[in-house]
């Protein structure tokens, strides 16, 4: 006999493979650093041909984001530290969107660790390449 809280799924048929669920374990995934000092990354999912990603960052204290465009919408929820720009900040539980066209330049005073998730990447305009998916 089941219990009120609990449910029974119905039976359904086993999913195709290309449309079954992808788990990750981002705990157990190692560090990336990036071309820039003191970021590092973790590539949770990335789509070459859409360019969409989804990426968990850690930036180390003082660390830069340079100057860049955000060519599709970006959306980032803070999990610790700070994320600091010419138009405001973001801290822990806190989470910014901004759309395709923002440029801006990104510091972490204290450090911070967040994941974004981006509709395709970012443009440098220093020419590097960053997080392509």
């Amino acid at each position: 006999m089941t219990q009120p809280h609990e449910q029974r799924s119905p039976a359904r048929p086993s999913q195709p493979a290309d449309l079954r669920s992808r788990y990750v374990d981002a705990a157990a995934m190692a560090w990336h650093p990036t071309d820039f000092p003191g970021i590092d990354m973790k590539i949770l999912y990335a789509d070459a041909d859409s360019g969409m990603s989804t990426i968990l960052f850690r930036m180390a204290p003082g660390s830069v984001v340079p100057l860049h465009e955000h060519t599709a919408l970006e959306q980032t929820y803070i999990l610790t530290g700070r994320l600091v720009d010419d138009e405001g900040e973001v801290g822990p539980g806190g989470f910014v969107w901004r759309p395709g066209g923002n440029i801006h330049i990104a510091r972490a005073p204290e450090g911070a660790t967040f994941l974004s998730v981006f509709m395709k990447p970012n443009r440098f305009f220093g020419g590097a390449k960053f997080f392509t998916g």
